[in-house]
């Protein structure tokens, strides 16, 4: 009888690296191919594993490889920042089986925001008519202070006065398994998983977005510390500036460098100035696509702002190496649309804050998974967590 956590295994494997063979398979998981293809006639007889043709081989006799049968299942995703959710559902082929949706969702109102996920989450099912039967489950990214073991965001999305925490609350109402976890930490897995941080033992992952985040990769997992609160970049006390911050004290980084930061010191101190390449119209996440496609343009204003950001960023992550040693930084999140030009001032501050013996051995690099890194991680939530139970 082959054990449900070895057939897990494999579909797990299957999942992350679409195509392998049972010698694959067996080097990996570090099981006999006897042991392995017992396991893939199973789980094609269950319906989920299916024939993909043959490797290339370097003589002989080219192997049989296995991928999971892509319309089996299905996934929802769901990437929340504070002001926007973000909904894709994807087949174990990882392809998207509508294009992502965007709602606005302001988290900071607090009243109503738990129901208006529900609801969001169940328009976009009901809209594609997939069985729920076939959904794995839905893995949501969200940002603030979260216990991933209790299931409880202490910042946002409250579910009343009722013995259920949120993730209990969230499967009751859309009847499916959930998995949350802090946004910064889904954007790290993603980076884990199938981004820059494959095979890579100690990586830190900044989430530019509307605050800025952290997830970090220490010995090859997800670290969250004791309570599970570790990677709280945005609150780093960088400066001696009176600005309240929203976690209640002040000189936190997130009051000085955010999108949402820069965006207010756009409507503030640029908008009206007729030389500026900046569209105000519309909402934050309109305004700040609009400052960093300006400041790619050459925009004067954009490209200060964007600079000021950056450099900031860069001091407190001088702060991050002195203290944690990673072999690699990723730079990630909605910011990194100006891309190369948020890495001059940040290497900057590297170069002026930091040991040059500690940062030698640091590389700093953009994401390369792009606006899909926090749908890809809350899939990979899932994924991981995912309780094989097929006979």
């Amino acid at each position: 009888m082959i054990d449900n956590a070895i057939k897990y295994l494999v579909f797990r494997e299957l999942y992350y690296k679409q195509t392998l063979s049972c010698a694959g398979l067996s080097d990996i998981l570090g099981k006999s191919i006897p042991v392995i293809a017992k396991v893939i006639d199973q789980l094609s007889e269950a319906g989920l594993v299916t024939g993909s043709g043959y490797a290339p081989s370097s003589g002989g006799r080219r192997p049989q490889t296995y991928s999971l049968k892509a319309n089996r299942m299905y996934i929802v995703s769901v990437a929340m920042d504070q002001l926007f959710t973000k909904v894709a559902i994807t087949d174990l082929g990882q392809k998207e089986i509508v294009p992502a949706e965007t709602f606005a969702l302001t988290l900071a109102d607090k009243k109503g925001t738990t129901q208006k996920l529900v609801d969001i989450v169940n328009t976009v099912l009901e809209k594609t008519g997939i069985d729920r039967n076939q959904v794995m489950g839905v893995g949501i990214g969200m940002p603030g202070f979260i216990n991933t073991t209790l299931g409880i965001n202490y910042s946002y999305l409250p579910v009343g006065g009722n013995s259920e925490n949120l993730r209990m609350y969230l499967q009751r109402m859309l009847g499916l398994p959930v998995e949350i976890d802090n946004d910064s930490s889904v954007i790290a897995l993603a980076e884990l998983r199938f981004g820059l941080a494959k095979d890579i033992q100690d990586v830190m992952v900044v989430n530019m977005g509307w605050g800025i985040g952290l997830g970090m990769i220490i010995k090859g997992e997800i670290f969250r510390g004791f309570a599970g609160y570790a990677g709280e970049l945005s609150h780093i006390p960088i400066n001696d500036s009176d600005i309240l911050c929203d976690c209640g004290k002040r000189g936190c980084l997130e009051t000085e460098a955010s999108l949402k930061v820069i965006v207010d010191k756009a409507l503030t101190e640029i908008k009206g100035k007729k030389t500026s390449g900046i569209n105000f119209e519309g909402n934050h996440d309109q305004v700040s696509e609009s400052i960093m496609t300006a400041a790619s343009l050459g925009d004067p204003d954009a490209i200060d702002l964007l600079t000021d950001m950056a450099y900031k960023i860069g001091k407190a992550l001088a702060i991050l190496i002195h203290i944690v040693n990673p072999e690699l930084i990723v730079l990630s999140g909605r910011g990194m649309r100006a891309g190369r030009l948020l890495m001059a001032p940040v290497e900057q501050a590297l170069n002026r804050f930091c040991i040059p013996r500690l940062i030698e051995h640091t590389k700093i690099k953009t994401s390369v998974l792009g606006s899909d890194a926090s749908l890809k991680g809350a899939a990979a939530l899932v994924v991981d967590h995912f309780q094989y139970n097929t006979k």
